[in-house]
């Protein structure tokens, strides 16, 4: 199978802060190793020298690289590499992707991947847009250019069972079938960041959290903050959030300034500490390995989160608000609806060994099946 990636780096300077394109280079290879011959279009090439790489320019903001994909040089592309498949991973970039392949005159099969989903469902069934693509009010556009998207794939795939039930609700609503094109494919993990949970450190009454998610309001960096100032007030617990971006450029402050602004206000807390990995996968390893435990993000609607199978592959229970994907993936134990229940779990892991002990086994089991050589057999097989 010839394959046609197509990758948005939304982050091109901070590689390391990128889930998109982690993901890439942990499958690239995998699906090489599958007997595929893949090839990579992106701003920068995957590490492994066997997948092939078309350079492209990184879209200047996320609203471009939605709406602005470029025809004509997607069917130079294309007539340069005769996919037989071309994965998009910006689906409202579909249709024009569909047109391109039109242009360059072949049949190859279009796949989208539900990296993102620019919308969630409240508890009571209510679709909402997502704040951070709703800029100018073009929240709406972006759902509709989504679901404009689905409709062009002959294949789409998603993380989850939770993004699979939003997006085929989404697609209902909009009048587009999803019926045979759906699959539920999971990211891969990443082999540097698991560990046997026999090697991990259990707390002795004290334990240290971590936090690894990106520091957008949109990710629901106030509930962290709050939980975080009651974390280190009423239990046993110092809590270590990862800077993960460093300095942005001023284009990106001026588009979204709350990541620096959430890391000034946790930075100033007792008890929290703020690291950086500096990009480097070795030291965002030893960043985990010093911690006791993970804390999910509270975005609405999360699909997915690779810093939490990050946590979970070295060995670390995570806690989490019940809503998304988390709720379907972590241990009823590690859920919580309120901050109270938040600090009661993160009080009793730091102090029940045997809590600890069986929790850090159970998330080190449930990346079990998400090798890059196991995912990309399931990648494979949806793409036929």
């Amino acid at each position: 199978m010839r394959l046609l990636y197509l990758l948005n780096v939304s982050n091109p300077d901070r590689l390391s802060a990128d889930s998109g394109f982690t993901f890439a280079d942990l499958l690239a290879p995998a699906l090489t190793d599958a007997g595929a011959e893949v090839t990579v279009a992106a701003p920068v090439p995957t590490g492994d020298r066997r997948v092939g790489f078309e350079p492209t320019v990184s879209p200047a903001t996320k609203y471009r690289a939605r709406f602005d994909p470029g025809v004509r040089d997607l069917a130079d592309l294309i007539r340069r590499t005769r996919p037989e498949v071309v994965v998009a991973n910006q689906i409202e970039a579909a249709p024009a992707i569909r047109a391109a392949l039109l242009e360059a005159g072949t049949d190859a099969r279009l796949a989208g991947y539900c990296h993102y989903l620019p919308f969630s469902f409240t508890g009571d069934g209510r679709l909402v847009a997502d704040p951070s693509l709703d800029d100018g009010g073009l929240g709406p556009a972006v759902m509709l250019a989504f679901a404009a998207g689905l409709a062009a794939c002959d294949r789409v795939l998603v993380h989850s069972s939770t993004s699979a039930s939003w997006t085929t609700a989404v697609a209902a609503r909009m009048g587009v079938n999803l019926t045979e094109k759906l699959h539920i494919v999971p990211a891969p993990r990443d082999g540097r960041l698991v560990r046997d949970p026999a090697d991990v450190a259990v707390p002795e009454g004290r334990a240290t959290g971590v936090y690894g998610h990106r520091l957008y309001a949109h990710y629901g960096t106030a509930d962290f903050t709050s939980l975080a100032r009651r974390l280190v007030t009423e239990a046993p617990v110092t809590v270590t959030v990862l800077d993960l971006f460093g300095t942005r450029s001023p284009e990106r402050v001026r588009l979204d300034p709350s990541p620096e602004r959430h890391r000034d206000e946790l930075a100033a807390l007792d008890g929290v500490t703020i690291a950086s990995d500096r990009g480097d996968r070795v030291q965002y390893r030893n960043l985990l390995a010093g911690a006791h435990f993970g804390i999910a993000p509270f975005r609405a609607g999360c699909p997915w989160s690779m810093s939490v199978i990050d946590c979970q592959g070295m060995g670390l229970p995570v806690i989490a608000p019940r809503t998304g994907w988390l709720a379907e993936h972590i241990d009823e134990d590690l859920l919580f609806d309120t901050a109270a229940q938040a600090v009661a779990i993160a009080t009793r892991l730091a102090t029940d060994s045997e809590f600890y002990r069986v929790h850090a086994k159970l998330a080190h089991a449930a990346t079990a099946d998400l090798t890059p050589a196991h995912v990309a057999a399931g990648y494979l097989e949806a793409l036929r």
